[in-house]
């Protein structure tokens, strides 16, 4: 009986262990299979990768031996993160965007890119707001350090101006002012949205961000020709390529590489190297002639610095007037600042010095001003502003057109000289002149007003009326003047 039990005992436990064993197999088994299966996906992504990849090389080769191009599992990888940063605008990927990113992670642009990065953190977060304001992708951010590398004193060798390079004629058809005491294309909030109603438009003309964003090089008539060459109907950028300008065609590439390069920063091994900036900042309205360096007084702040936060202002003077309210962007302020001196500067009107008049078109391929360049040879007892009053032109642009880091000018050097500056045509005219003419009218805030009521009754959208007047907010006070511009 003992001897029979034990046997049972024997078998049960033999059972038993094959069970487990069983078990512990067939776990295994669904374990190598389930591995199997994320492996052969994975490989099926990468082969579909791949195959779009040396597809898509074809497409823009132009004279290149694509045939030598060759793309492995760190294109693949590349791919992959671009698919996981693509939001609306699509960031594709081939030789051309790789060209970029090459050079972008590449230690000779590891200064710039930090530099790039350090600016950002002021800029972009200024930018996307504006940008999702008016309905247009925040990734088109990244465009402006193609344009200009985030300078607002960047003038291109044809005249485009500013962080995102508007020309003239262009500024003036979404609002921008260009007088002698302002110029708005340097004005990081006022460009930013003229930039981001031209993409909006752009988009609604040709449906897709990477034209849209094309056409912000070279016009929307340059893609509308390079769409008809190319016989397609709703071609992509990559299809209507061969047919656009060089400088085009390196463009949308660029533009997808600093994106990807900056959007994945820390991966790249790019640290942001600090600006001047100050990134907390407030904004002040001003309705008369203030002077920057007697608020900079005010507030215990370097001119300069309140300067870097204003580059719009020409003559270191926010023109303000009770019909167009001026922005002056500061440093947030600190409980201890001296407000009855602030209070003192913003209330005590300097005393203009000349008449506010348009300024000429600076646009050097309708004026053929690039003909008309000069050299001025340095003379002794001279200086920047010496030599900009000369010429009447600015000393922010002397330093555009010649590379200039700061003011210091040696005697003997030779300065380039674009003809530009004020209109003596225009300047004949009175302030009074020009208003009567202008395309606005002044409204005065009466108590109950909305900014949302008053731009519904005038016709015009609210964000138009925020603009026109420079306010980042629609708080308003009675008695408070806006212009009201129907153009």
């Amino acid at each position: 009986m003992i001897e029979r039990k034990k046997t049972l005992l024997a078998i049960s436990f033999a059972l038993s262990t094959f069970c487990l064993f069983a078990q512990e197999s067939s776990i295994d088994e669904m374990r190598n299979s389930t591995q199997a299966i994320i492996l052969a996906s994975l490989d099926r992504e990468k082969a579909a990768i791949l195959q779009q990849l040396d597809s898509i090389k074809f497409v823009n080769a132009g004279e290149q031996d694509v045939e030598g191009v060759v793309f492995d599992i760190d294109d693949v990888h590349v791919v992959r993160k671009l698919n996981a940063l693509a939001r609306e605008v699509p960031l594709d990927y081939n030789q051309y965007v790789r060209k970029y990113i090459d050079l972008y992670s590449s230690k000779n642009y590891a200064g710039h890119m930090s530099r790039m990065l350090g600016l950002a953190q002021y800029y972009f977060p200024l930018y996307e707001r504006i940008l999702s304001e008016v309905g247009v992708p925040k990734e088109i951010k990244y465009l402006s350090i193609i344009e200009s590398a985030l300078n607002p004193h960047d003038v291109s060798r044809v005249g485009a101006t500013g962080p995102w390079q508007f020309m003239y004629g262009t500024a003036k058809m979404y609002d921008l002012t260009m007088d002698n005491y302002v110029d708005e294309r340097k004005d990081p909030i006022a460009s930013s949205y003229a930039a981001a109603k031209y993409m909006k438009e752009a988009y609604a003309e040709f449906g897709d961000w990477l034209l849209a964003i094309a056409s912000y090089n070279c016009g929307k008539g340059g893609v509308k020709r390079a769409i008809l060459r190319s016989g397609k109907i709703q071609p992509s950028f990559w299809e209507v390529a061969p047919f656009l300008p060089k400088e085009t065609r390196n463009y949308i590439p660029a533009y997808i590489a600093m994106t990807y390069t900056l959007g994945y920063a820390q991966d790249n091994g790019i640290e942001a190297k600090e600006s001047d900036l100050a990134l907390n900042t407030q904004v002040l309205e001003i309705d008369k002639f203030v002077s920057i360096s007697e608020v900079a007084k005010a507030i215990d702040v370097s001119e300069e610095s309140l300067k870097l936060l204003n580059p719009a202002y020409k003559k270191g003077i926010v023109n303000g007037s009770d019909e167009s309210h001026r922005r002056l962007i500061i440093p947030e302020l600190i409980e201890d600042i001296n407000r009855e001196q602030l209070y003192l500067a913003l209330n005590t009107a300097v005393e203009k010095p000349i008449q506010v008049v348009e300024t000429a078109n600076d646009d050097i391929r309708v004026s053929g001003q690039l003909s008309a360049a000069k050299k001025h040879q340095v003379r002794k007892g001279e200086n920047l502003a010496f030599i900009a009053k000369k010429y009447n032109v600015s000393v922010q642009n002397l330093k555009a057109w010649n590379n200039l880091k700061n003011s210091n000018v040696r005697v003997g050097s030779s300065l380039l000289v674009k003809s530009g500056g004020v209109n003596n045509r225009l300047a004949q005219k009175t302030n009074a002149s020009s208003a009567k003419k202008s395309n606005f009218s002044v409204y005065t805030v009466k108590k109950g007003d909305t900014l949302s009521g008053i731009a519904s009754n005038k016709g015009i959208s609210l964000l138009k009326l925020k603009a026109d007047n420079n306010l980042s907010h629609s708080r308003l006070k009675p008695g408070m003047k806006l212009k009201i511009n129907k153009g």
